[in-house]
């Protein structure tokens, strides 16, 4: 069965020229955690994901992929 990437992190994080270690410090989360959030293989919460928009200053909307073909 096929993962579906629900999330956009990494992407957005590349584009912000951000790393999963500074989110990890920003959030005060574990590397790991965050790893597995870019991975798609766990979600994080919809707090964490507004919470996550806000450090990046930008809109939550594109941290989600559509789930709209």
């Amino acid at each position: 069965m096929n993962k579906k990437a629900i999330n956009r992190l990494k992407v957005v994080l590349a584009e912000h020229s951000k790393t999963n270690k500074w989110l990890a410090e920003q959030l005060e989360k574990n590397e790991t955690t965050i790893s597995r959030w870019c991975t798609n293989e766990v979600q994080p919460s919809l707090e964490t994901l507004i919470e996550i928009s806000e450090l990046l200053n930008i809109d939550v909307k594109e941290l989600i992929n559509s789930t709209l073909d």
